[in-house]
């Protein structure tokens, strides 16, 4: 697919707002990991555009193409990378715009360079991954301002009927932002927060900022983690153990009853999804099973971005979000699905499937 400009933002389509980081991603293939001291020779090195929300982003452009000519909901994405950064130009923005995805509110950073990760993948231990990363402009500028971010929203052709956060950017502008759109600050700018609290940050999450999150997504360990920061306990402190005997349909009613969260999903990794509704619907989606897993760099971000899309397309018909219970099983099913495939090719961004792709 060669380099086009992003499908418009148009009144017609839901807009999906992405709010993240954006990193370029070193990935080192390896038969395994070295130990301390040892040098090993690995398999390759490959230089590819990432981040969690550039993903996320991708992932939700992607998701929206019903046709190769076609999307139907608008994706935007709010970030930050170093100025005149070769990387942001050859890789990035065509990786984000080719997916249908608007650069228009990416800052260039004169303060920090653009961020990066290093990601070690292990063929030995199922493409399983370790990730080194160097924030770099996600930590600057307007990254470091809800303000200024807020007004790139507002400054948007059409407001977002969904707005999607992660870790990967400062945990101040996390709070202020889930705390703005959850309706805490200006309820006429309300919107659907669909928040991957990862990274779980050290100091947790407040649940000032959590109430009234339309949608939680995260993983075993960050469901305990979560849990303990809206109880106002340490975030890492009882983890392992809470893990060994803490059950989904356990953790999912925390979330329900004290932060006042709509729709719960729980990744179980191979094992599936696990889903729950305040009001009252749950359940458990079978993991996909696929004939060698590669790289799992991006598969959390695809399963993020398709649900999005997901329910993008839902809050544009005007229901209640209580009505999205008859759709979500579904939803959960496809972006499960996406996920699958993207476990089976190497990198970030570039493994993520398209929709047209997905039949």
């Amino acid at each position: 697919m060669g380099i086009k400009t992003a499908p418009a933002i148009t009144p017609s389509n839901p807009h999906i707002c992405i709010i993240g980081s954006l990193n370029i991603d070193f990935v080192t293939s390896t038969p395994r990991c070295p130990g301390p001291g040892e040098t090993l020779t690995a398999t390759s090195l490959t230089v590819t555009a990432g981040g969690k929300g550039g993903n996320q982003a991708v992932a939700a452009g992607r998701a929206s193409f019903i046709s190769k000519e076609e999307h139907d909901v608008s994706v935007s994405m709010i970030g930050a990378v170093g100025a005149d950064d070769v990387y942001y130009t050859s890789l990035l923005k065509p990786g984000l715009e080719n997916s249908g995805v608007s650069t228009t509110d990416i800052g260039e950073s004169t303060e920090a360079q653009t961020g990066s990760a290093s990601i070690i993948v292990e063929d030995a231990a199922g493409g399983e991954n370790r990730i080194l990363v160097v924030p770099g402009a996600n930590h600057a500028g307007i990254m470091n301002d809800v303000t200024q971010i807020v007004a790139a929203v507002k400054s948007q052709k059409t407001s977002p009927a969904v707005v999607v956060l992660q870790g990967e950017i400062p945990r101040k502008t996390t709070l202020g932002l889930l705390e703005y759109f959850n309706g805490g600050l200006a309820a006429k700018d309300r919107a659907h927060v669909v928040f991957n609290p990862a990274p779980v940050f050290p100091e947790g999450i407040s649940l000032a900022a959590l109430k009234n999150t339309s949608v939680l997504i995260m993983n075993e360990t960050e469901a305990v983690q979560m849990s303990r920061s809206i109880a106002g306990l340490p975030v890492s402190e009882g983890q392992s153990t809470e893990l060994n005997y803490l059950q989904p349909e356990d953790l999912a009613p925390r979330f329900h009853e004290v932060a006042h969260v709509q729709i719960v999903l729980i990744t179980l990794g191979a094992k599936g999804v696990y889903f729950s509704t305040r009001s009252g619907r749950a359940g458990s989606v079978e993991g996909v099973k696929v004939a060698k897993v590669v790289d799992t760099t991006a598969a959390g971000d695809t399963f993020v971005g398709y649900f999005s899309t997901a329910l993008a397309r839902f809050i544009a018909t005007g229901a209640a979000l209580e009505a999205f219970d008859r759709e979500i099983e579904d939803a959960v099913k496809k972006a499960n699905a996406a996920a699958a495939k993207c476990v089976q090719r190497r990198g970030a961004m570039q493994s993520i499937p398209f929709a047209y792709d997905m039949e």
